[in-house]
């Protein structure tokens, strides 16, 4: 009998002794938009309520909603959960930051996708991006918690749709993500400035040169990959000097850029004129069509036009990327 009893008795301490983390699953875009809800809440050294937090104790109460269970300072939540790179940082990650106030991990947020992250900092919640000239060299770790599910299914794209296959995958490995309402948005047109951002979570081209655009500043969206597209000769200027990262992207520009980013030059490929109706035998881009019909494994390109001048939507420019791109 005092036997049983000291089992129980250890089995009960073992329990009160170890860290409680929920398994109850959340999806991380559950965690963004909990920790959105929070934008603009005042900055409390030692809060863990909407009346005012501090870093770690924003992200203690935002899991917690969730029925997960984190350590209360930041210290100790960079001990849980695995490890992931800044570019494989995936929306409901955790980030953690090094130095700012005392030496050593002294600062959590939330990773919230786009290269950006949402904590409490002195001006209270906010999203900035990891680049800022702040963060960006303060920036530690990532960690993933098994509680976070990375699903990434979209209400609008069926498995019926030709880009299905390519969105899943570039989605599944943060190359192009969804929308807070869980939504893919496949038809909406892709501007300049996504379009580098894109490109570059695939290649992550070094440059420490700045943007030789009128148009384009250090502290707008994309900066670092405008710049990586630049130096690369990916995505170029115009004459004039502008960048116009907001215009959007032509069907015939998708295909030059993806070819210039992954190569795909296919020895005796087919004239694009005499594959499409619409496409003249001297087209600028001819080259990259044909590639790109060549390669494709979405049937997205098997058609009997190739409307050069229509605006590249986010299931082509998946597609297309899909095609060529190592995905090994």
């Amino acid at each position: 009998m005092r036997k049983v009893l000291q089992v129980i008795f250890t089995l009960t301490l073992l329990l009160l002794l170890t860290p409680a983390f929920s398994t109850k699953a959340a999806t991380g875009n559950e965690v963004v938009n909990l920790a959105k809800e929070h934008i603009g809440t005042p900055y409390k050294f030692g809060g863990t309520t909407p009346a005012g937090f501090d870093c770690s104790g924003f992200l203690y109460y935002v899991y917690g909603q969730l029925g997960i269970k984190l350590p209360r300072t930041s210290s100790e939540q960079y001990q849980v959960g695995q490890k992931v790179s800044k570019a494989n940082l995936q929306p409901g990650d955790l980030v953690l930051f090094s130095n700012t106030y005392k030496p050593g991990i002294s600062h959590a947020g939330i990773y919230v996708g786009d290269n950006q992250f949402i904590s409490a900092e002195n001006a209270g919640i906010k999203i900035s991006s990891l680049d800022n000239p702040y963060w960006g060299p303060k920036f530690t770790a990532g960690k993933r918690l098994d509680s976070v599910s990375q699903t990434k299914d979209f209400s609008d794209l069926t498995k019926s749709n030709p880009a299905y296959a390519a969105v899943m995958e570039l989605s599944g490995k943060n190359i192009i993500n969804g929308f807070d309402d869980q939504t893919f948005k496949p038809a909406k047109p892709v501007t300049r400035g996504q379009a580098a951002a894109i490109i570059n979570r695939v290649l992550h081209v070094p440059t420490s040169s700045k943007a030789a655009y009128s148009d384009v500043s250090p502290n707008q969206s994309f900066y670092k990959d405008i710049v990586a597209m630049q130096a690369s000769g990916i995505i170029q200027g115009y004459p004039d000097g502008t960048y116009r990262s907001n215009e959007y992207l032509s069907r015939a520009q998708m295909a030059v850029i993806v070819q210039r980013a992954f190569g795909g030059n296919v020895s005796g490929v087919v004239k694009a004129s005499s594959i499409y109706d619409d496409v003249a035998s001297n087209h600028w881009a001819g080259n990259a069509i044909s590639t790109l019909h060549q390669k494709d494994r979405t049937t997205l390109f098997q058609t009997n036009s190739f409307r050069v001048n229509d605006k590249a939507t986010r299931a082509e420019f998946s597609a297309a990327i899909y095609n060529t791109y190592p995905s090994k």
